[in-house]
């Protein structure tokens, strides 16, 4: 069984490495690549995931570039990834089985310096392999030249479509010479992609191991109904979590970023080891969340969609759909996490009252029906659930105005005993006997009101009376008013004179002013 690989035409080197590394026999779509790649083809490669679409074209591509040397800022090869994590596992095979060669290899990813990046562009790189965003970007910086680009391989191509790398995949190969070899994979082939097959290849010969769009045999597939309280979906979750055999690792997919973060926390909570990966985390964390787990430090792993493609963990047993995903392309590489490479997996999807119509795409699209696991009880939560849903709401505050104090409800359910505050403060007319006194904020009742006439009497009072406080503290300030009656003393100067005791005020200062009407 040795000679298989080596019967594909693969170079002696390539053969003993991979043979070290512990394979023997090559898949199916390996068996068909290999040979078309190594007489440089155009190739349209649709195979179900996990069935190793990665060294059907890793392998003949290290026997290509046996022969040859690379120059400065020019690469002989281009492998453009959809995300960071894809291409950082297309360049530990190329490790892997190249560690017969002496190639150069770069690996240009976001979230790292490009020093390092740079560096290893201006020795000369044999091997390139990108994501499209930092590629343009080191383009646009003068430091790559794609004029010697041989073969240009488009993986996980209809992730590249779903990213909205369209554009940027049609301006890579506009800057790549016309005559090179063009090999593109992918586990789906939507409309579009074939609208790019169609400008960018060359007689494309088309293989198509396992139809479009299908899911592994090996893949044990439940549906498992939930409420759409996410308290519900997180114990019906954890129950079946608790219930499954044979778990060694997990993936649970969310369809939201921020849901990612908050069901790794609960689950946190509750005593699972578990880690968290998204688009938004710095690629530092991403990277050792995905060490952690593939290591088994890790047991479950709470991941967007950025997971979802081309991550061979073999130790997967058992992937959990959180909410159930919203293109049905997506479906397929999910649970494509497990029953790798002909092993055994399951793969349960929690179902919602709202997710059917989600759900009957994802059944139109793989063509083969899903039973529903029927478990008793499984979306009433729990009460650790419950206490944690309690904690929550209590970390939630109300909205509040400007002002500091909340925001008034506008409108309330007749049904609902909860009463908004300004119903409060303007009560119903009743009598003064019905109106509670234990009450802070309601007003005292009418009898202990002093009464407030329309015009108040003024009190009376003799000319030599004292004026109240608020008359006396009060200065007379306007255009219109009179000036006060100086007080005089016996020498008859003013004893309240802003000029002290010097004289008498200028007339002129008492004079009143006249103010237009």
């Amino acid at each position: 069984m040795t000679d298989e690989f080596s019967g594909l035409g693969l170079s002696s080197k390539v053969t003993e490495a991979v043979i070290a590394a512990g394979y023997t026999t090559p898949t199916e779509i390996q068996a068909q690549a290999i040979p078309h790649v190594l007489q440089k083809k155009d190739i349209i490669g649709i195979a179900q995931t996990g069935t190793g679409k990665t060294a059907s074209f890793v392998l003949p591509m290290l026997t290509l570039l046996e022969s040859g040397r690379a120059r400065a800022r020019m690469p002989r090869t281009l492998i453009l990834e959809p995300t960071r994590e894809l291409a950082a596992q297309v360049a530990e095979n190329f490790e892997k089985y190249g560690k017969n060669h002496k190639l150069n290899m770069a690996l240009l990813i976001g979230g790292v310096s490009f020093d390092d990046q740079i560096k290893k562009l201006d020795r000369g790189v044999d091997v390139l392999i990108a994501t499209p965003g930092r590629m343009l970007d080191l383009f646009g910086r003068g430091r790559i030249l794609l004029t010697g680009v041989d073969i240009l391989v488009i993986d996980e191509a209809d992730r590249m479509l779903d990213m909205g790398f369209i554009d940027d995949i049609k301006k890579i190969c506009s800057l790549l010479p016309a005559r090179r070899q063009t090999l593109l994979f992918s586990a789906t082939m939507p409309p579009e992609v074939q609208k790019l097959v169609n400008q960018f290849l060359r007689d494309p010969i088309k293989l198509e191991v396992a139809r479009q769009n299908s899911t592994a045999d090996t893949i044990d597939q439940k549906l498992v109904r939930v409420s759409s309280k996410p308290e519900d979906k997180r114990a019906a979750l954890r129950a079946r979590i608790d219930a499954a055999t044979g778990l060694t690792n997990a993936i649970i997919f969310c369809n939201r970023k921020r849901d990612v973060a908050t069901l790794a926390r609960s689950l946190e909570r509750h005593g699972y080891s578990v880690g968290a990966l998204h688009g938004d985390m710095d690629q530092k964390s991403r990277t050792e969340t995905l060490d952690a787990f593939r290591a088994n430090r890790l047991t479950l792993m709470v991941a967007s969609d950025v997971a979802a493609r081309g991550l061979d963990i073999p130790a997967v047993s058992h992937v959990f759909n959180f909410d159930v995903p919203v293109h049905a392309e997506d479906y397929v590489h999910r649970i494509g996490r497990t029953g790798r490479a002909g092993r055994s997996g399951v793969a349960y999807t929690l179902v919602a009252p709202a997710d059917g119509k989600h759900l009957d795409a994802i059944i139109k699209l793989i063509q083969k029906p899903i039973e529903y696991l029927e478990t008793s009880g499984a979306a009433a939560p729990a009460s650790a659930e419950t206490a944690e849903a309690g904690e929550e709401s209590k970390s939630k505050r109300p909205a509040r105005s400007r002002r500091g104090g909340p925001r008034p409800v506008a409108e309330k359910s007749a049904a609902s005993p909860v009463k908004t505050e300004s119903a409060e403060a303007t009560p119903a007319p009743a009598p003064a006997e019905a109106k509670p006194a234990s009450r802070s904020r309601r007003r005292p009742p009418a009898e202990a009101q002093p009464a407030a006439p329309s015009q108040p009497a003024k009190p009376a009072q003799s000319e030599e009376a004292k004026p109240s406080r608020n008359e006396e503290s009060r200065s007379p300030r306007g255009r219109n008013r009179r000036p006060a009656e100086p007080k005089m003393d016996e020498s008859g100067i003013d004893s309240s004179s802003p000029f002290g005791n010097d004289g008498p005020v200028p007339a002129f200062l008492l004079r009143s002013t006249r103010t237009a009407s």
